[in-house]
């Protein structure tokens, strides 16, 4: 066995094999702990299966670590332990007191001591020492008494453990990759004094060749282990995913041979933050666990590549053997037993909120070198060395369409996540928006701290970072970045605040805006700011921006606030001052509410099979990698892009004639793989559906998201697919949508794959990958949505409009109208629909002559029952579809709407509406609507457009205009367009704050007829 391998090759040691819970962003709470161990149990993780509680954004773990545990704290402590004994799992209590440490004060020592000593009586016997993610340079006081910062790590670390008797005990360096040691493996005087001077009997933790390794081999193992002295324990970061809120990753164990087993002392993986995700990551682990080898050592590559990417099913024998070790066998045998968790009737309240923490970011021009943890990150680490990395060939062109895609830039900063607090409550983790330091009730009273201690933020190699202050006070227009501290409290302020806030959730949004906004050259090297790391920028990168990007940044995140005000609970999140009466009135009317879901919606076809989770997984695989039906999601949507002008072609020849068509085989191909893929966007879709309304709400809460951003990624390829097999573009259509680097743009993939680079380098994963496949170069802030707050079954699609939708999208204009004048006359609410003689006179005034004239630029969502909920409308040239307007269609509406039109079953308020219609028809008010468009607007934006989405959709789901739009732009691009405008009425504030939220600015303002001009560039 692979566990009796271990043994072996490390004399009396046991193989150390489980989980930990080393991520920044919301905690597991005590249950899912307690989950965890029934798991591990049942899943055998060789004879030593362990978990290490390191949780790096848990109150009293990192940040305040020298504070001895509550008694309400103790208990949820003690009861872990407990819990771990039982199951039979080492559970590794694990401290990073490197951020303000003074390693040469006894006072400090005797600190650490008493905390461990405190958690050794709640029947603790294995430790870890975190020296991640910190600062290399030794401070003033220990550089008395060390001669490096390697030294005071070998001394406190076998002082303590010492101290402790000599327990199973882990130790983190500062180095703990290769591409963090400095200058090499080999020649780092760090690892070589750890190896040499660090007690034999604790084990060193390492990550392999990267913070993220795509692989470990067997020689990199044999070159720490003879710097070391000892073989290393693997912490590995390969399911981590609290770098990326895009991203969570499904995909089995791999990458790592079973052969390493004999060479290491342990492997202990940290996974996704959300803790249902991560079944397969622990069950493949354990498979691995009990291999010897590897199934490539018996199978050419090239056998292999075509079973990890074609024909997963057919797998041949050799690798069904229980000790050869295939991802694709662990991915199936783990989907099997996950499946039933799904089934398990689970409850879960609040709105959905993702668990990894925020930050803001701008990324340079390659070499790209990393220099911050990204999975283990607080502010800075070791500096790196240039000439130990291998930078892989990719252009900077490249890097830099990635960029604007995957990273976010803003003059608005979000707030950094909180520390929390998983050991006050079995189910629920406390958010505390100002920790108050209650160290004067414990005996370490004495100590004095630091007054500003950092908490956490993820921070990304390569990309400039900055964080605001736990406090701050936003403003839009002078948004600067500040460094992230909290300043500890007055000693006589004991009391905790604890608010019911996931501050994650409140900018998420802005964390995924996009502007393209690039460095200067200065602020490129990791090494331009003196001693500071990339993320400690000095200058505002608002100043970065120019003034149009800024408006636009602007807008939208003033959408992105209004539309968070109410978004400030957390599902795990308790607040300390809140109705134990209104959380239990929340709770059942969830749970009725649940109920009638399940018992109106969920038939036994339409439960969550084996093959839903495959696709789930292959949507959300590894961080080097796509599953097999995500990479063809992206290749059957590029080739119908690319081959698009075969309809063209066919039209062309055979003049409408469907008999003609069916018979070119290029066409019957062309139009079979559109079939195909929609019927694979489709199932997508259904899968969100099937965890919208399955049992186990605490699965749905964390895995919805992730399906909903990537279901909206699809509705836009779909639909725009649709919109090309109407066939309404030139023939040179490719050379207006071809701009933007993509998956498939010479390097692009091979960089992706090639494991380089840290992933957090391709931000957004397969769902940016598809996104990027959208010829909307400039329209990235398109993509910024906001979460539903629930899980919805009810999702909107996008198609083309038809001619059967034209009384639809008229209701729809006329409802959305009548809410918009309301609010600017104040007055009584016009009733819809309108009289019968007038019922359409305002659709047929706004929206007519688009859906007459120019209908194949018409995009319209609808709902699960088919009904048109929201439309976008364009026309290419403002100036031609102006003149047919009033040559054709205004003359058709002078006819059907004359002046003297009476409508005597209306009141007064509806009289007042018709007759401001009838007079714009007939140009009586002085409307100078019609007159050429001011060439300052033509100019850069020659399209004219006009959208609008029920009230109660966009209720729903926030982000459905924007996805109408989006693939309205992208129709307009493939006619060889690149900006649009639209025209309002000034004192139309509801028309002016729509157009705001999806990323119009102004650009001009005409006197004459009070109007507005907005654009866009796309």
């Amino acid at each position: 066995m692979a566990d009796e391998a271990g043994t072996q090759a490390d004399g009396q040691r046991q193989f150390i094999c489980g989980v930990i819970e080393g991520f920044y962003g919301r905690p597991w709470t005590t249950e899912q702990r307690k989950d965890l161990f029934r798991k591990l149990k049942s899943m055998g993780l060789g004879s030593s299966p362990s978990y290490m509680y390191a949780p790096k954004d848990d109150y009293k773990h990192r940040a305040y670590w020298r504070e001895l545990y509550t008694v309400e704290e103790a208990d949820h402590l003690s009861s872990l332990i407990a819990a771990a004994k039982e199951a039979g799992i080492t559970f590794y209590y694990a401290l990073s007191p490197g951020l303000d440490m003074t390693y040469s004060s006894p006072k400090e020592i005797a600190t650490l001591k008493r905390k461990l000593d405190q958690v050794s009586q709640f029947g603790c016997e294995a430790y870890a020492l975190l020296f991640d993610d910190i600062e290399s340079e030794l401070s003033k006081a220990d550089k008395e008494v060390f001669q490096t910062f390697a030294n005071a790590h070998v001394s406190v670390t076998n002082e303590i453990y010492s101290h402790l008797g000599s327990p199973k005990f882990l130790f983190c360096p500062t180095q703990y990759c290769a591409s963090r040691a400095v200058p090499t493996v080999q020649e780092s005087e760090y690892l070589n004094t750890l190896g040499s001077k660090l007690n034999n009997e604790i084990d060193i933790l390492w990550t392999g060749d990267k913070v993220i390794s795509k692989t470990i081999s067997l020689e990199s193992i044999r070159e720490i282990t003879e710097v070391l002295r000892r073989p290393p324990c693997i912490w590995d970061n390969l399911h981590a995913n609290d770098y990326d809120q895009k991203r969570v990753f499904l995909g089995p164990y791999s990458g790592r041979s079973p052969e390493l087993i004999p060479h290491l002392r342990g492997v202990m993986t940290n996974p996704n933050c959300e803790f249902y995700g991560n079944f397969v990551a622990i069950h493949s682990l354990a498979f691995w666990s009990r291999c010897k080898m590897d199934s490539k050592v018996n199978s050419s590559l090239s056998a292999d590549i075509k079973l990890e990417t074609e024909n997963e099913d057919d797998l041949p024998t050799e690798f069904l053997s229980k000790n050869v070790y295939h991802p694709r066998v662990a991915l199936k045998n783990a989907i099997t037993e996950w499946l039933p968790e799904f089934f398990m009737k689970k409850e879960a309240w609040g709105p959905i909120t993702k668990p990894q923490p925020q930050v803001q970011m701008v990324m340079p021009i390659i070499p790209i070198i990393p220099s911050i943890n990204t999975c283990m990150s607080l502010t800075t680490t070791t500096t790196t060395s240039t000439s130990s990395r291998t930078v892989p060939e990719v252009n900077t062109t490249q890097l830099q369409a990635l960029a604007d895609v995957c990273v976010v830039t803003s003059s608005l900063t979000p707030i950094s996540n909180p520390v929390m607090n998983s050991l006050v409550s079995p189910t629920k983790v406390i958010t505390n928006d100002e920790i108050i330091n209650p160290i004067p009730t414990t005996a370490a009273s004495n100590i004095e701290l630091p007054k500003k201690i950092p908490i956490s933020v993820v921070p990304v190699p390569i990309m400039e970072t900055k964080s605001v202050e736990a406090s701050v006070e936003v403003d839009l227009d002078n948004a600067a970045f500040n460094d992230n501290e909290i300043e500890t409290k007055n000693d006589s302020t004991k009391e905790r605040l604890e608010v019911e806030v996931d501050l994650e959730d409140k900018h998420e949004a802005v964390a995924s805006l996009i502007v393209d906004a690039m460095l200067d050259d200065a602020s490129l090297s990791p090494m331009s700011g003196g001693v500071n790391e990339p993320m400690e920028c000095s200058s505002s990168i608002a100043s970065q921006v120019s003034p149009r990007e800024e408006e636009i940044t602007k807008l939208v995140a003033d959408d992105i606030l209004m539309e968070s005000v109410n978004d400030v609970h957390s599902m795990h999140v308790e607040s300390g001052t809140s109705s134990p009466i209104s959380n239990a009135e929340m709770r059942e009317e969830n749970e009725a509410q649940s109920d009638r879901i399940i018992e109106n919606n969920i038939t036994v076809g339409e439960r969550i099979t084996v093959d839903d989770l495959g696709l789930l997984c292959d949507l959300f695989y590894l961080p080097f990698e796509h599953g097999s039906r995500g990479l063809k999601l992206l290749i059957e949507f590029n080739w119908l892009k690319a081959n698009a002008n075969v309809i063209l072609q066919d039209r062309s020849v055979a003049g409408g004639n469907d008999g003609i068509k069916a018979t070119k085989p290029e066409v019957s191909e062309w139009n079979h793989r559109c079939e195909q893929f929609d019927e694979l966007c489709g199932a997508v879709v259904k899968l969100l559906i099937k965890i919208a309304n399955c049992e186990n709400k605490e699965i749905c809460h964390e895995l919805y998201s992730y399906v909903w951003d990537i279901s909206g990624a699809l509705s836009l390829l779909n639909c725009y697919v649709k919109w090309l097999a109407l066939g309404h573009f030139p023939q040179n259509t490719s050379s207006y949508t071809e701009g933007s680097y993509t998956w498939f743009s010479k390097g692009w993939k091979e960089a992706f794959m090639s494991g380089d680079q840290e992933p957090w380098v391709f931000r957004g994963g397969l769902i940016a990958d598809l996104q990027r496949l959208m010829p909307v170069d400039s329209g990235n802030d398109l993509f910024v949505y906001k979460l539903p707050e629930q899980p919805t079954a009810n999702y909107y699609l996008l198609r083309p409009y038809c001619n059967s939708d034209e009384q639809n999208v008229n209701d729809v204009c006329t409802r959305l109208y009548l809410q918009w004048q309301k609010e600017v006359d104040g007055g009584n609410p016009i009733q819809f629909p309108l009289p019968g003689n007038v019922a359409n006179i305002v659709a047929d005034g706004l929206i007519g002559g688009h859906l007459t004239l120019s209908p194949q630029l018409c995009i319209v969502a609808y709902d699960e029952n088919n009904s048109i909920i929201g439309y976008s409308c364009a026309a290419l040239d403002v100036n031609i579809f102006r003149r047919n307007l009033d040559l054709c269609w205004f003359t058709e509406l002078r006819e059907k709407y004359p002046k003297d039109l009476c409508s005597q079953e209306g009141d007064e308020e509806v009289m007042q509406l018709v007759t401001s219609f009838v007079d714009k028809i007939h140009g009586i008010s002085g409307n100078l609507a019609l007159e050429q468009c001011p060439i300052e607007v033509s100019g850069s934006f020659p399209a004219v457009l006009i959208s609008g989405t029920l009230r109660e959709a966009e209720g729903r789901d926030s982000g459905i205009t924007k996805r109408m739009l989006t693939v309205l732009l992208a129709a307009l691009r493939a006619n060889g367009c690149f900006g649009a405008h639209v025209c309002v009425p000034e004192q139309d504030v509801g028309q002016v704050n729509f157009y705001s939220r999806i990323g119009f600015v102004d650009v001009y303002r005409e006197e004459a007829s009070k109007c507005i001009y907005m654009g866009r560039r796309f």
